[in-house]
């Protein structure tokens, strides 16, 4: 009789192991389902950016400096591993920041304001950037819960056993404050 309590014991703590380490699993690859999402609408903004300031140049060709900033920080933000979420989000915000300025540049410009072109890649950039937003929300709360996992007992015995870590946060650097405003007025 008590080999069968032994033995039941035992099969239920083997249960409940492959119960949470399914759930570390599953857990673990919506983060990374997540990071995709985020990185396909970074790639997305990253290849509509030397459009935007190509329209730009055309009207204001001597703002040189700030066309150079933004090609080099583009170039930044795709050299950064994958791997290194922080980092991203501080160059993803620094690039943003300056796209910002290109935007509020354009306001001085009223043909360019007019241009059909222009309006089509704003309104193209204000829908990447909500993208981007609803990613990174998917994404945080996806490394919300493995955290919690990860953190909490007895799920924290298992993910130390198997290898399962904490993930960061993909936090643009400033915010949404560094969000670029690309409201067109015509």
């Amino acid at each position: 009789m008590v080999t069968w309590i032994v033995l039941a014991v035992a099969v239920v703590i083997v249960v409940f192991g492959v119960v949470l380490y399914n759930r570390l699993v599953r857990t673990q690859q919506m983060v990374n389902e997540g990071w995709s999402g985020i990185d396909v609408q970074l790639k997305r903004r990253a290849d509509l950016i030397p459009n935007l300031v190509d329209t730009v140049k055309g009207y204001a060709g001597h703002e040189r400096t700030l066309f150079e900033e933004i090609a080099k920080l583009r170039t930044e933000a795709g050299r950064i591993r994958e791997d290194d979420v922080a980092s991203r989000g501080q160059a993803e915000g620094k690039l943003s920041a300056a796209v910002g300025k290109l935007m509020a540049l354009a306001e001085a410009y009223p043909d360019l304001k007019a241009s059909e072109n222009f309006g089509k890649l704003q309104a193209e950039l204000a829908k990447v950037e909500d993208e981007i937003q609803m990613s990174r929300r998917y994404y945080n709360g996806a490394v919300r819960n493995l955290n919690i996992m990860v953190e909490s007992f007895p799920s924290n015995l298992m993910a130390q056993l198997f290898g399962f870590r904490l993930r960061d946060y993909f936090e643009i650097e400033g915010g949404d404050r560094a969000v670029p405003q690309v409201a067109f007025k015509g």
